[in-house]
């Protein structure tokens, strides 16, 4: 008991300081602390702090030392990430429910408060009953789906994050969906015949042209956008890395986290126009939401620029050229071995992979010996890798002669190769 309190945090299982994967709260807590300890040993690292009098007196025996022992850190760190990514997916149906119950409670005040006045109508009762449907379908397919992220799992990607094209055809089709349960509410209602004519007349296609053209455009964009993707991929002309979970931000940002227009501009022009259907909807209960042409061309032009922005981002790492590392005092001459060479070039570090654990996967091919390329930690952050210019030394098993240089980034894409001359 002693011992299960200590792991604990003395405070009974999953809670106050708890590390153990068991729970969301302990998964987070236990990837927390790892990150913080990951940081504060890269930082002493870089100070030249803590290095073992051993390899201290060598620049590229601590350097290498040092590589490894960040590399074992982030290894934790790595698994720590995985621990609570998967037990935020595990735990998301719960705040699934919890939303769509929220989401009804609110529906029914607003209904409440505009029927003030005006009275309840069978509209109305239409309207609360289709919620009721959607949120028991999306609380039941999250809990039948808990192991993969609950409701989110149809948008989530291949990479584990959210897909923008995914959420926002998933949105459209929930919201005709819910426009047509509306509409079989008030024919269940509806008693006399020309109140049940004017209802299904209400789902003829030209009172909803525009918004079946959205939603068929929209739907089409999430197919095409994942076949797209799939082949860059397989193509070496694009790389993707995994992220440790879904999140909300992946919607309007790229892999490495920054903000991209045609994401962005995609989400807000379709939210505007789903809001215009909704209004719409409130209006005129007894028919499909008439999007307006206009409004739907600009939907139609949205999803174009973000189809075309999927087609124009990732290209293929690119190894420019090699040379000799050279510091400040050292003597110009060719490249031998046991120096460091420099490999100048673009797209070494793909989007998303800038971790720790992700960039001691890096990897140079010196002719026929692969070299592991190493961490140099600065504070924050670090020296070595990075996106354009990669430093490793030249191993004492490379033959001296004509050799090739190729990079391997942390997913496995290989660069173009550079030939240069090793002397004795």
């Amino acid at each position: 008991m002693a011992v299960q309190e200590a792991r604990h945090g003395g405070v009974g299982a999953h809670g106050g300081g708890c590390e153990c994967g068991d729970c969301p709260h302990g998964a987070r807590e236990g990837h927390r602390r790892a990150v913080a300890e990951f940081a504060l040993r890269r930082d002493a690292f870089a100070a030249g702090q803590g290095l073992p009098a051993a390899v201290a007196h060598s620049a590229s025996a601590s350097r290498q030392w040092v590589s490894e022992e960040l590399t074992q850190s982030a290894g934790l760190v790595a698994e720590r990430g995985r621990a609570e990514g998967g037990a935020w997916l595990a735990g998301l149906w719960r705040r699934t429910a919890g939303a769509a119950l929220a989401a009804l409670v609110l529906l029914l005040l607003v209904q409440a408060l505009t029927a003030v006045g005006a009275g309840w109508t069978p509209a109305r009762t239409a309207g609360l009953a289709a919620a009721v449907l959607v949120a028991g379908a999306l609380t039941a397919a999250s809990w039948f789906h808990r192991a993969r992220g609950g409701a989110l799992a149809p948008v989530i990607g291949e990479d584990n994050r959210l897909s923008t094209s995914r959420a926002v055809a998933v949105s459209w089709v929930l919201f005709v969906a819910y426009a047509v349960l509306v509409l079989v509410g008030q024919l269940a209602l509806a008693s006399a015949h020309g109140q049940r004519e004017a209802l299904i007349s209400g789902l003829e296609l030209r009172r909803g042209a525009g918004t079946v053209t959205v939603l068929a455009v929209v739907s089409g964009v999430a197919v095409l956008v994942r076949r797209v993707v799939g082949l860059r991929v397989l193509g070496q002309r694009l790389q993707k890395v995994r992220a440790d979970r879904p999140r909300a931000a992946d919607l309007l940002t790229d892999d490495a986290g920054g903000g991209t227009f045609a994401d962005i501009q995609y989400v807000v022009i379709n939210a505007v126009a789903l809001a215009f259907g909704a209004v719409r909807l409130a209006r005129r209960p007894e028919q499909l939401p008439d999007l307006p042409w206009g409004l739907a061309v600009v939907v139609l032009v949205s999803a174009a620029t973000y189809l075309a922005g999927k087609y124009a981002e990732g290209g293929r790492p690119v190894v420019l050229s090699v040379v000799r590392a050279r510091e400040a005092g050292d003597l110009d001459g060719p490249i031998r071995t046991g120096d460091d060479i420099e490999i100048r070039g673009a797209g070494f570090v793909p989007p998303g992979a800038q971790s720790a654990d992700r960039l001691s996967r890096m990897v140079v091919r010196i002719g026929a010996v692969n070299v592991h390329v190493p961490l140099v930690p600065v504070a924050g952050g670090f020296s070595n890798p990075t996106d354009t210019l990669l430093t490793v030394p030249v191993p004492a098993d490379v033959e001296p002669g004509r050799v090739e240089v190729q990079v391997v980034t942390a997913v496995g894409v290989e660069t173009n190769r550079c030939v240069v001359e090793i002397t004795e």
